[in-house]
């Protein structure tokens, strides 16, 4: 099984990643829950166990973990000064470096693999494990030849902590119950968004209401008073006027009665 065959390899790979035992076993966890997902692509491929390690590497290596409180900060150095001056040294890589020196010095891939593998050009790859080397001889002259870097990286990978990964029944169940939990939070975001839309289509009109226009000041309208308009004296003579007339108007505005 590849759980089996592959699982303790890749923490202690995932260790000299991080430094931190409690992230790697997690990475490399996440990365065959992946894999049982997409197990047709998995099991297709020309090498599954690289599918499984690229996908533990990714998860191992991103940024987000520093934000986690328990991954903030690395575990415990190894008690050997060797080792524990190597691990810092490689720690001090930028992360891309760090993961193509591993492929290639610590695992042994040739120069193609390892720029598939952390996609990237072949002369790109070249180029990161060239100054990777040259940044760990700086801190560490003894390593400055080739075959003794790759002596010492290869030593740290096997020789790292008792792994002790969980069993595969346990891996295999946390992944069903992860799956569980998303199905079901997937079926209620649809229920909610399905509710939200029939909600609005009951409560909008059925029919195009046009805005109503802002409203502006009318002007050239006389202000209103309380009660009728004070008459002016030419007013009230005028009205005496009208009022003594016969039929109370002037007679060239009556019709005739004989």
């Amino acid at each position: 099984m590849l759980y089996t065959h592959a699982a303790a390899d890749l923490v202690r790979q995932t260790f000299v990643l991080t430094g931190r035992r409690r992230l790697s076993h997690e990475a490399v966890e996440r990365a065959f829950q992946l894999a049982w997902h997409r197990w047709p692509e998995v099991a297709t491929d020309r090498d599954p166990a690289g599918w499984v390690r690229a996908a533990a590497y990714e998860y191992a290596m991103s940024p987000w973990h520093r934000l986690r409180p328990v991954h903030r900060h690395p575990d415990e150095p190894p008690a050997e000064p060797a080792r524990r001056e190597l691990l810092a040294a490689l720690h001090a890589l930028p992360p891309a470096y760090l993961r193509t020196l591993l492929l290639y010095d610590g695992l042994g891939l040739d120069l193609p693999e390892t720029a598939a593998e952390t996609e990237a050009s072949t002369p790109a790859a070249a180029h990161r494990v060239l100054h990777a080397r040259e940044a760990v001889a700086g801190q560490l002259p003894r390593l400055a030849g080739e075959d003794a870097l790759q002596d010492e990286l290869r030593a740290l990978v096997s020789g790292g902590p008792d792994p002790g990964p969980s069993p595969a029944r346990d891996v295999r169940t946390g992944c069903e119950r992860r799956a569980e939990v998303w199905t079901r939070v997937v079926v209620v975001a649809t229920a909610l968004i399905a509710a939200a839309t029939a909600l609005a289509l009951l409560t909008s009109p059925g029919h195009y209401e046009p805005p109503m226009p802002p409203t502006r000041q009318v002007e050239g309208v006389p202000a209103p008073h309380n009660g009728p308009q004070r008459l002016t004296a030419e007013d009230r003579k005028l009205r005496d006027r009208l009022a003594a007339e016969p039929a109370a108007g002037p007679e060239r505005l009556l019709p005739g009665l004989g």
